[in-house]
């Protein structure tokens, strides 16, 4: 991977100026000409994408299309092979720098991902002590608020094995928020769940999309991301196909293959 040096406002450091977008909105995350090699499968092809700052972006698409490949770049859960990514003016790349950039990312897992042998209150807390540097009981404080806001307080002392799935993707929608981050990557947060847990961890998340915080969210529930999101992306084959407002993608798509991938799915 190379810094393009000749675009104006890239420096070595690693650092872009703030441009904003063309509607004179703030971009928070930039992807420009980005590519992801596994072996000789290529799952990226030259994505070029902007998020604006306080935007839910709904990422559509079949599966192995590219979707969680494209949000694991965002923070480097899994190195890209060419091109650029910048969170909030900070290249992704291997270094101090993405340090910072993970402080901003927070990211929630279709497999929940909470440490076994911790409580829910250990789980949370552990990333705002070791990379905010917040005092202990400052940050069990702030679990304390996370878990009220999730609905779950009274499960802060037990073991995520003890808890049911939709209880532990709360758990880790709260766990993703302790470090206060800017930007929300969600890599399919409901695929986990039985049918009847899913609607109470779409309901925690809706309530985020209040809070101005930055959120990708690659999802499968149609409904749930037309009627969240700002914006939606569809994906082929690891290609960004198209994106649009809701109202566009899902009433008026123009290409051929978004629409026959909504007509699939809708039709179930």
């Amino acid at each position: 991977m190379s810094v393009n040096t000749n675009e104006a406002g890239l420096f070595s450091s690693g650092v872009v100026d703030q441009v904003p977008s063309e509607n004179g909105d703030q971009v928070i995350i930039s992807l420009k000409h980005v590519d992801k090699h596994f072996g000789d499968f290529q799952a990226l092809k030259d994505i070029n994408l902007e998020v604006v700052q306080g935007e839910v972006v709904a990422i559509l698409g079949p599966s192995g299309s590219g979707k969680s490949t494209l949000i694991r770049c965002i923070n480097y859960l899994e190195p890209y092979d060419g091109g650029d990514i910048y969170v909030d003016r900070i290249r992704v790349q291997p270094g101090a720098e993405l340090i910072e950039v993970r402080k901003d990312v927070g990211m929630v897992f279709q497999s929940f991902n909470l440490f076994p042998n911790m409580t829910v209150l250990d789980n949370i807390t552990l990333g705002p002590i070791r990379v905010r540097g917040m005092s202990r009981g400052d940050a069990q404080a702030r679990a304390r608020e996370l878990l009220e806001k999730v609905g779950i307080t009274e499960q802060m002392h037990k073991y995520p094995s003890a808890l049911s799935g939709g209880q532990q993707q709360r758990v880790g929608i709260a766990r993703a928020l302790a470090n206060e981050p800017k930007v929300l990557l969600f890599d399919e947060p409901t695929s986990a769940l039985d049918p009847e847990m899913v609607g109470e961890v779409l309901d925690v998340i809706k309530t985020l999309t209040d809070t101005g915080v930055t959120m990708l969210l690659v999802t499968h529930e149609m409904g749930f991301a037309r009627h969240v999101a700002d914006r939606v992306v569809f994906m082929e084959a690891g290609q960004l196909i198209e994106e649009g407002t809701p109202e566009i993608i899902f009433n008026n798509p123009t290409e051929p293959r978004t629409r026959a991938f909504l007509e699939a799915v809708l039709a179930h």
